[in-house]
């Protein structure tokens, strides 16, 4: 009996409906010779669809898509898809993966696979010479070990329920990435057009603390004399700072450390805020209660580790660190609950009745507070001085900072990759917007080029336009593959501001050898003869304004690239760099520290 199958309708075009049907806004391609029958279902969509059908975004490097991808998970919570080719473009995506994984950014990645069938027996049978080259034994592999979910389409009939189930994993706590490959053949298959109900697959709903843990943790910060929060993740909730903030002003005396970056997790302009520092500050070694929320690495051991007596509670979407296979820090109680959730629980409790009796007298409280406040304006205006333009003119990191912040918007998002400058940016920047402040959370550097365009991207598209400023080394701006980046912006009209810092090399292996050995040859070598130099330095802007061509999407005269060397300069090319952007031009500005051959600032 013949066949009542529609063949004008296959699994390519189910995959596309799903993701429309799911929220998936745009797709970021690499397109290769697997993706056949996916490229006739992006035609058909772009001219029967719209505007029901994601966007597609062209991007010369994969690593860049899924930064793209990523930085719009971080943005808004809404996964974003990545299209790549086979074998080769999974590993093309390379360090994104980590960042991906790391960083708790739902995104969802598909690739194709080789051609099972080689004779023609098939649509989509192997017709090209790679087809043998890229039949890897398990391509998912790759992947694997950074993924919520790795799937296969092994059907067009179980298309969208697969892409279903990755967008659960992917959106459920801890949030990552998910990957999905499907073979040329199944890609191509004709099947019938079938509808799903979305809100039948659902993510995971977040988790509540018990009542138990609620009030031990809650009672336990009250009769502590000295307590401390210590976060990394908890602002990914734009929610989240103000129940942080509320808990704060319940604790008397109660600091917030932020040691992972990741996201403004409490406002630096608080009296309450310790800053942002990579896990070492010493304020986990004086606390006598440490409330550990959303973050993977607390504190490090071997440098400021918690007195033998400090009470420790761990709150966290995955708070054994499931994905490390070294992770030993202690804790006397640990649960796996929402922070948000967990934050509004804990305050509810402490504004009841059941705990005045361990509320402390009225002038001990504030003299607690007095406290904070001295010594939070005492280290806000160490901070300012540090700002202060120095003898010479040229530039250093603080005061490049504070002249950054006062040039773009107030409500300005950063996207930070600035390896050793990033804690001096952030304590020039004291910012206090949930939002704000958005770092990989990893340490795949080149992340922030990609991110930066989708974070752009998805406040453009949920109608709330934001000026984007990415702050990036000299170093990760080239791992950023920047001939792509500013390709794609040019293309699609994205404008960031970039400002990428000069230090002349990377300065964050020379900090891991003096950890090591601090006396060794190193103490007295310069950056150059322990190969972490890039003297000499490339002409950073110069690689954007090529890479962007003559046009930047409607503008004539291509990207604005600009560079300073000294206080005057900085200035006047962050004034007019502004400008660009604010008018719809991308602008990369190269900022040249006054370092030494070691990296050491030498105003």
């Amino acid at each position: 009996m013949a066949s009542t199958t529609n063949s004008n309708y296959t699994a390519s075009d189910a995959f596309f409906e799903a993701l429309a049907e799911f929220g998936v806004q745009a797709c970021f391609v690499n397109l290769g010779s697997d993706h056949p029958s996916l490229i006739e279902s992006m035609l058909k969509g772009q001219q029967e669809k719209k505007p029901h059908f994601p966007a597609i975004y062209t991007c010369p490097n994969e690593m860049v898509a899924l930064s793209m991808a990523d930085g719009w998970a971080r943005a808004t919570g809404r996964v974003q898809a990545v299209i790549v080719h086979v074998d080769v473009g999974t590993q093309a995506l390379g360090a994104a993966m980590h960042d991906a994984n790391t960083g708790r950014a739902p995104v969802l990645i598909f690739a194709g696979l080789c051609p099972y069938s080689e004779d023609g027996q098939l649509l989509g049978s192997r017709t090209e010479y790679q087809h043998w080259l890229q039949n890897i034994p398990d391509q998912k592999a790759l992947v694997r070990g950074y993924c919520r979910y790795v799937g296969e389409f092994h059907t067009g009939s179980t298309v969208k329920q697969t892409v279903a189930r990755a967008l659960q994993f992917a959106t459920s706590d801890p949030k990552g990435p998910v990957y999905i490959a499907g073979a040329r053949e199944v890609m191509a298959e004709a099947t019938e057009p079938y509808s799903m109900d979305t809100s039948k697959y659902v993510p995971i709903g977040p988790s509540a603390l018990p009542d138990s843990a609620v009030e031990t943790i809650a009672e336990s910060l009250l009769k502590a004399k000295s307590p401390l929060i210590v976060t990394g993740y908890s602002g990914r909730n734009h929610s989240c700072p103000a129940e942080l903030v509320k808990l704060t002003d319940n604790v008397p005396g109660l600091r917030v450390l932020d040691t992972g970056g990741c996201d403004m997790c409490f406002p630096a302009t608080h009296p309450s805020s310790l800053g942002f520092r990579l896990s070492f500050d010493q304020a986990t070694t004086n606390a006598d209660v440490i409330f550990v929320l959303d973050c993977d690495v607390p504190w490090i051991p071997s440098r400021n580790k918690p007195r033998e007596d400090t009470l420790i509670y761990h709150v966290d979407v995955d708070p054994l660190n499931s994905t490390m296979d070294i992770s030993f820090f202690p804790a006397h109680g640990r649960w796996k609950a929402d922070s948000y959730t967990a934050l509004t629980q804990i305050n509810k409790y402490l504004n009841s009745t059941a705990v005045e009796h361990l509320r402390l007298p009225e002038t001990e409280a504030q003299k607690r507070h007095a406290i904070l406040v001295q010594q939070h304006e005492q280290r806000m205006s160490s901070i300012d001085d540090l700002a202060t333009p120095g003898p010479s003119d040229l530039l250093d990191i603080h005061y490049v900072s504070a002249a950054i912040k006062d040039a773009v918007p107030d409500d300005a998002i950063f996207v930070v990759e600035a390896a050793t400058c990033a804690m001096s940016f952030s304590d020039q920047l004291k910012a206090d917007i949930p939002g704000s402040w958005i770092n990989s959370g990893g340490a795949g550097l080149g992340w922030s080029g990609g991110a930066a365009m989708g974070v752009k991207l998805a406040y453009d598209a949920a109608g709330k336009p934001k000026f984007v400023c990415q702050v990036t080394g000299d170093g990760t701006y080239l791992f950023s593959v920047p001939s792509s980046v500013y390709w794609t912006a040019s293309r699609y009209g994205i404008p960031v501001l970039t400002i990428v810092l000069n230090n002349r090399g990377w300065n964050a292996p020379r900090q891991s050898y003096k950890l090591v050995h601090p006396t060794g040859l190193g103490a007295t070598s310069t950056n150059k003869d322990m190969h972490m130099s890039l003297d000499p330095s490339p002409d950073y802007s110069g690689i954007a304004k090529a890479a962007a061509g003559e046009n930047f999407g409607s503008l004539k005269g291509g990207l604005f690239a600009g560079k300073a060397t000294t206080t005057a300069e900085l200035k006047d090319v962050l004034e007019r760099a502004v400008r660009e952007v604010q008018s719809g031009r991308g602008a990369v500005v190269e900022v040249v520290l006054g370092v030494d051959e070691q990296g050491n600032s030498n105003i």
